[in-house]
């Protein structure tokens, strides 16, 4: 197959982004290290979310943001991401639809909620990020889109989804429909801490 539909198709943690102003005494009396990534629970997010005045909630995550990206500069791109038909999945998919990404996964309706990510920033400009990932790394087999996937003349897969076994067996599927389709596998390496735990 040498014809693709799409320059590249992404996989990864389809995250919410949801950003606020706070000051650094708000990030103290919450136990909140500033400038670092922590993962919360849930219960964790919700109270922050109670917490906090959202200036925008939009489409996010790695592969998600590199997708949009792409396609601001003229690219023609795809997304494989997993979301639960809930507030925060249907922000997702409409965001990044209206970004001129290709994303037609469908939302589930059990299990975890749609991933999320509290972005805090200081008058310092300083960013804190509080994530829960929810649905995300439960991306299965099932979730992949052969059709999408050989359509694309790049798959472009997240590191950060490598941590769930259920996610890393999904790109293991999905590099072997790309190759079968003669099509180009990258990955992106997200972070040192990703690198480290699978030398």
């Amino acid at each position: 197959m040498t014809e693709h539909l799409y320059d590249v198709v992404g996989i990864g943690n389809a995250i919410v982004d949801i950003l606020a102003y706070c000051n650094d005494n708000f990030l103290i009396e919450n136990n909140i290290s500033k400038g670092h990534m922590k993962l919360l629970d849930i219960e964790q997010i919700t109270e922050l979310y109670n917490l906090i005045e959202p200036v925008a909630q939009i489409s996010g995550g790695s592969a998600a943001n590199t997708m949009v990206g792409i396609a601001s500069l003229g690219g023609h791109t795809a997304y494989i991401g997993k979301v639960s038909d809930d507030h925060f999945g249907r922000i997702f998919t409409h965001d990044i639809r209206a970004s001129g990404v290709n994303y037609d996964a469908s939302s589930h309706s059990n299990g975890a909620s749609t991933a999320r990510s509290i972005i805090l920033v200081t008058p310092d400009g300083e960013r804190t990020m509080n994530t829960y990932l929810g649905i995300s790394p439960e991306l299965g087999y099932t979730d992949l889109n052969s059709k999408t996937i050989e359509a694309g003349s790049i798959l472009y897969l997240e590191g950060y989804l490598f941590d769930a076994s259920s996610a890393k067996n999904s790109f293991y599927q999905a590099a072997k429909i790309a190759r079968s389709a003669g099509r180009k596998v990258s990955l992106t390496l997200s972070d040192s801490l990703c690198v480290d735990r699978y030398r």
